[in-house]
């Protein structure tokens, strides 16, 4: 461990609740590294318009909201560098992080990575990921100017996605295993595009396989509440079923999770290690929201700077017995 690889705080993630966490910590001086695998803001840069964000009376882009949190922390001091952390030890004052770019040693660490797209599992998902099958609107939407769509999910972010395909595709199947659990705020949005004939809504569909060629997706099957095959032709296929926590690199550390893969956080946001915290969507219970992820993001800040004036405090009294020994 050397100077350069030795940090007051490392953040994994850099998304709304690591960024805000970071705004924090470097007003307070605290030397802080951001560490991300993927894009900067995570799934919110990725989201369309965010509509439920607090002093945005008209909304406002995914992207534009996650820049405006990256250069606000920047200009405080936080430094984001790009890589995977693949694990996370205790070795008492300072957590090991192994990551792409080697180990990475903290006094206190933020868990902040969020979570990912769900996945059907169906065959034909994985041979046409990002040739015809694919989970983000904002990202690939436009590939399918006046093309016919499949979008499979009835929640909250699949009838949001479905109301921005509709700028591109000539007409979207949405395919819905049971029933709409979207909000009613979100129906009433996609209503005048049924009312068109350029939505079809079709309940207690179960997809069971994605087909296509050498040239991507031209069809989805799948069963009806009697069993009955349908085909569902189609250009492309958007997946929007729900998220998966991003945790799997803490799999062999002592870091506890639910049984969903979340991690298990007390009421100061600190986990079963003493100096590693848990902010955001990553953490058990949190609401999967923009908004309350910045939140924790700030209490977590504020947890972690007392943690470590905690540490500083008895370093210095474990240096003064020290002397008086001597």
């Amino acid at each position: 461990m050397n100077e350069s690889n030795r940090h007051d705080i490392v953040i994994i993630g850099a998304g709304p609740a690591a960024l805000t966490a970071a705004i924090y910590t470097t007003r307070e001086d605290i030397d802080t590294l951001l560490f991300e695998k993927g894009v900067v803001g995570g799934l919110a840069a990725v989201t369309d318009v965010i509509d439920n964000y607090p002093g945005f009376s008209s909304g406002v882009a995914g992207l534009e909201l996650a820049d405006s949190l990256r250069k606000q922390a920047e200009r405080f001091g936080a430094v984001i560098e790009l890589g995977e952390v693949t694990g996370l030890n205790d070795e008492g004052d300072y957590k090991r992080l192994e990551t792409t770019v080697g180990d990475i040693y903290a006094r206190a660490v933020l868990i902040a990575t969020g979570c990912d797209y769900n996945r059907t599992g169906i065959p034909g998902e994985d041979k046409f990921y990002a040739r015809g099958v694919h989970f983000c609107a904002t990202c690939d939407g436009a590939f399918y100017r006046d093309k016919r769509l499949v979008v499979i999910g009835g929640g909250n972010s699949a009838i949001q996605e479905t109301i921005f395909l509709t700028r591109y595709a000539s007409h979207i199947d949405i395919l819905v295993r049971s029933k709409i659990k979207a909000s009613n705020v979100l129906v009433k949005d996609l209503q005048p595009f049924i009312d068109q004939g350029k939505v079809s809504i079709h309940l207690g569909i179960t997809p069971k396989e994605i087909i296509g060629n050498d040239n991507g997706v031209n069809k989805v099957i799948g069963t009806d509440k009697e069993g009955n095959s349908r085909e569902f032709m189609t250009d492309g296929v958007f997946v929007f079923i729900g998220l998966k926590p991003n945790s799997d690199f803490l799999k062999n550390s002592s870091v506890k999770l639910d049984e969903r893969g979340f991690v298990l956080t007390d009421s100061n946001l600190e986990t079963s290690i003493q100096g590693v915290f848990a902010a955001g969507d990553i953490r058990s219970g949190a609401t999967m929201q923009i908004a309350s992820a910045s939140g924790e993001g700030a209490t977590a800040a504020l947890k972690i700077r007392k943690y470590l004036e905690g540490r500083l405090h008895h370093d210095r009294l474990e240096t003064r017995q020290f002397e008086v020994i001597s």
